[in-house]
């Protein structure tokens, strides 16, 4: 690497290794969506849900007497007796039929799997940038920004393979939910999209060739004929 390269790589790959824990973060925890049924009755308890890619978390709230306004079950954040247990398609033998009845097990599957491939593409684009800090090995830096960028598209697809697999839920007949929310690991998968696709190019944009800025600098670089 020459010039500036250097510095634009490392900086551009410090914002990388954000983006990178964001996706790890959102991959691995269950707060993409918050789920609340009606309240049927105050001065009791409901049950209110929030889950991830792979393991559903229920909760007992107990709900005093409250305005007209609220009729969900909530928020989240109160108090209450907490549940999990990883959806049956992925542990055969563990119980999630809150889940099962209300939504597809096909959006869930997909989302999980398109979302592992988005962390199998950000390690190898990892790894390939490490190696290129070694001397004369800046070539690796084109097949990482091309990792990263693929990483952050595929886990803005899982985002909207779960996005349309909640308004499923909710729009489901057989369905106790009637308010949804996303919460923090949505968000983190979004914002590691935004940050590995965009620096993505980036690190492309920096690893390409400089081209030259005047006309003739072509030619003086050309060597001489003998």
């Amino acid at each position: 690497m020459e010039g500036s390269k250097p510095l634009k790589v490392r900086l551009t790959f410090s914002v990388i290794l954000v983006g990178v824990s964001l996706l790890f973060a959102a991959v691995v925890t269950d707060h993409w969506a918050v789920l609340s049924p009606k309240v049927e009755k105050y001065n009791d308890t409901c049950e209110a849900a929030h889950f991830g890619l792979w393991r559903l978390c229920t909760k007992r709230i107990f709900m005093l007497e409250q305005g007209p306004k609220e009729k969900s079950c909530g928020p989240i954040s109160l108090p209450g007796e907490r549940n999990c247990s990883y959806f049956k398609h992925f542990t055969p033998g563990q119980s999630s039929e809150i889940f099962e009845v209300t939504t597809q097990k096909e959006y869930s599957i997909s989302a999980a799997a398109i979302a592992i491939f988005s962390v199998g593409f950000a390690i190898i684009g990892t790894i390939c940038v490490l190696l290129s800090f070694r001397k004369k090995r800046d070539y690796l830096l084109k097949p990482a920004s091309m990792f990263y960028t693929f990483a952050g598209l595929c886990i803005i697809i899982s985002v909207e393979v779960m996005r349309q697999s909640v308004k499923r839920m909710i729009d489901s007949e057989e369905t106790v939910w009637i308010e949804y929310s996303y919460s923090w690991s949505f968000a983190c998968a979004c914002a590691s999209f935004v940050l590995l696709f965009i620096c993505g190019i980036t690190l492309l944009l920096i690893a390409l060739p400089r081209f030259p800025q005047n006309p003739w600098e072509t030619c003086m670089d050309a060597e001489p004929e003998h």
